[in-house]
């Protein structure tokens, strides 16, 4: 009884003590589980915002797999089919320039044969005229009778065949018997010969025939001339409108080419993100999976946790509620006594016991092995070694699992330092060649530039070139037909002025006699007399329009040798700009390869960013009190190992002097 006041005036009920206990027990437990929540709902939001942007991720990727699939089936079908029109397009401008070649080299030819041909008629013509005006005249020595014939003769042999169309047989007869002086006859007897001729009956029907066959040839000079002039027109306009059709075709195939260059490129650049969205996808779909796994086990852990806190807080309040009834407080007051003596046995090891460990929960602030210390006064030995045994297990399990955390902290930590300066690297060398590349794109398209300004600086020049060579060769035509009426016309003169003298001795009628072939004409004065210099101005006037025929023959040749010449500079200056225009190509490619790579890797920059924060969130607090918290456990651990010792030698003690009291 003595023990018991004592007891009861140095210490609170024990009975209080346990509600007190309990009450403690209770709120730790809560304490605890609001912790925890905390620390899974920060997790818990982790995972959902990881979860939605990579299934938002994942989704995008679908979509743009299936569009960019969708994209190369059409970029190949658009290649195919421009490849098909390409080729047609090539054939027919290589058939249309082949075919201007050709023509450009059959009027080269039948203008080479037309001056041949012209120049023989005109030769013809002048030897008629004279042939004319020698048989005109009866008087004439037989030396201009004898060049006649010879030159009648000549005439006769380079137009045989036309002649024979357009002369009945007997007047050709005639004309090859009066042109024939027989076989090698002597000077004297060609001079009797031709003399005879002349005077003969049959000279008046030599005369009229070479008349007629003078008018015959100077009617088939003249439309000759005008068959000429409207070939020549006819053909410039056929080459133009054939020029016209292969700059059409050149402009449409350049069109074609580069849509196919385009083509190819977008299908290209089509594969190359869909293997790097493929490549995104995967790498989502395993992070996600990844995800989904830790986060479900996570929920696992946290759902089992709160359940068993539950059942424990569950438990302590109803303890309590079973200790604080009133029946339950009467009954308890009635049996305090026995308890009292019974505690009283071991009191001295009880309280060393629990010394030990209260000096270690104020130490330590462990609210914990403040509740053990009160249970080991309360409790008996062997429920209070339980306790002791579970406190310490519990707190090895709380070391492990603070041990297994910050491994995960420092590796997770870690590795997104390092991933994150890899990252960093990778980004900052992408954005340099994103600089490099730009720079020589910048510079690839001012050379293209370049190249397309000359190009049309090429192209100013030919039409140019066209249009003074087709103002040359009008203004050529223009002389030509001038200088053929002018002969024409003084021509008529002569004949005029021949058959008003006729018969008479006038200076009037002195003419110039052609010199021998490289001798250069007597050069007379007003002795020549008008038919003289009648007959001078038309042959120069032949000799000029021979000079503009040679002239327009040359500008001809060097107009095409011009436009030969610029059109090879203007087919190498293509092909240099279509060498740039695929260097370029495909350094955009390049560019956008780089710059999406770069996006890739600043927007992972930014996820790591994001999960760097996040695992501050969650394992800074562990990281900075790791070892404070262990060695906190570990003190902890030690005091409830003494105190274990202790009540575990006084246990027999306990057993002997519990009987005596009673």
């Amino acid at each position: 009884a003595a023990v018991a006041v004592r007891l009861s005036s140095d210490k609170a009920s024990p009975i209080k003590k346990v509600v007190n206990l309990l009450t403690d027990m209770q709120n730790s437990l809560q304490q605890e589980a609001d912790e925890d929540e905390t620390a899974y709902d920060k997790m818990a939001c982790w995972c959902k915002n990881n979860d939605a942007q990579k299934t938002e991720s994942i989704s995008q990727a679908q979509d743009k797999i299936s569009q960019l699939e969708s994209t190369i089936e059409q970029k190949a079908a658009a290649a195919s089919r421009l490849k098909g029109e390409i080729e047609e397009l090539e054939k027919d401008l290589g058939s249309n320039q082949q075919a201007l070649e050709k023509s450009m080299a059959m009027r080269k030819k039948d203008l080479g044969s037309f001056n041949e041909e012209e120049k023989d008629m005109m030769q013809s013509v002048q030897a008629l005229r004279a042939a004319v005006v020698v048989l005109s005249r009866h008087h004439d020595s037989s030396e201009s009778l004898i060049a006649m014939q010879a030159a009648l003769h000549a005439t006769l042999k380079r137009h045989h065949a036309f002649l024979a169309q357009q002369l009945p047989d007997d007047e050709m007869k005639v004309l090859e018997v009066f042109s024939d002086s027989g076989d090698e006859p002597s000077d004297k007897s060609k001079l009797s010969l031709a003399t005879q001729k002349s005077k003969s009956p049959e000279g008046s029907q030599i005369l009229g025939i070479l008349k007629q066959m003078l008018e015959t040839f100077e009617n088939n000079l003249s439309q000759g001339q005008k068959d000429e002039m409207g070939a020549q027109a006819t053909f410039e306009e056929l080459k133009a409108a054939k020029e016209r059709e292969i700059d059409e075709g050149k402009k449409h195939l350049e069109v074609k080419q580069e849509d196919l260059a385009n083509a190819v490129q977008d299908g290209a650049n089509a594969k190359e993100d869909l293997e790097d969205t493929n490549q995104a996808l995967t790498e989502d779909q395993r992070f996600l999976m990844d995800l989904k796994q830790r986060c479900s086990k996570m929920d696992q852990e946290y759902s089992e946790r709160q359940k068993t806190r539950q059942e424990e807080i569950a438990s302590v309040g109803k303890a309590l509620e079973m200790l604080t009834d009133d029946d339950a407080r009467d009954l308890l007051s009635r049996s305090t006594t026995f308890v009292q003596r019974g505690s009283a046995v071991s009191s001295p090891v009880r309280k060393q016991a629990a010394k030990v460990l209260k000096a270690a929960a104020r130490q330590l602030g462990s609210h914990e092995l403040a509740v053990i210390a009160t249970q080991v006064q309360l409790d008996a030995f062997t429920k209070v070694k339980k306790a002791l045994d579970d406190m310490v297990a519990k707190l090895k399990q709380n070391q492990a699992d603070e041990v297994k955390r910050r491994d995960f902290c420092v590796e997770e930590l870690n590795t997104n330092e390092r991933e994150a300066e890899l990252k960093a690297r990778d980004n900052d060398r992408g954005q340099t060649t994103m600089n490099t590349i730009k720079a020589d794109i910048d510079v690839l398209t001012e050379d293209m530039e370049h190249l397309q300004a000359e190009i049309k600086d090429l192209q100013v020049e030919i039409k140019r070139a066209s249009e003074d060579r087709e103002k040359e060769s009008k203004a050529f035509q223009d002389t030509i037909a001038d200088q053929k009426a002018t002969i024409a016309l003084l021509q008529k003169t002569v004949l005029v002025i021949q058959d008003g003298f006729k018969g008479k001795k006038t200076s009037l009628l002195q003419l110039v006699q052609p010199a021998p072939l490289g001798f250069k004409p007597r050069q007379g004065g007003a002795s020549n007399g008008v038919v003289g210099l009648l007959t001078k101005i038309i042959g120069d006037a032949k000799v000029e329009m021979a000079e503009a025929l040679q002239a327009e023959k040359d500008a001809q040749g060097d107009y095409e040798a011009f436009v030969k010449d610029n059109n090879a500079a203007i087919k190498d200056k293509q092909n240099s700009f279509s060498d740039k225009k695929d260097v370029k190509a495909k350094k955009q490619t390049e560019f956008f390869e780089e710059k999406r790579n770069h996006a890739k890797g600043l927007a992972e920059a930014e996820d790591l960013s994001m999960s760097l924060a996040n695992l501050h969130k969650t394992c800074d607090f562990l990281l900075k009190n790791f070892d404070i918290r262990q060695e906190a456990r570990a003190q902890e651990m030690e005091a409830l190992r003494q105190a274990k010792a202790l009540l575990s030698g006084a246990a027999k003690s306990a057993v002997q002097v519990t009987p005596e009291e009673d």
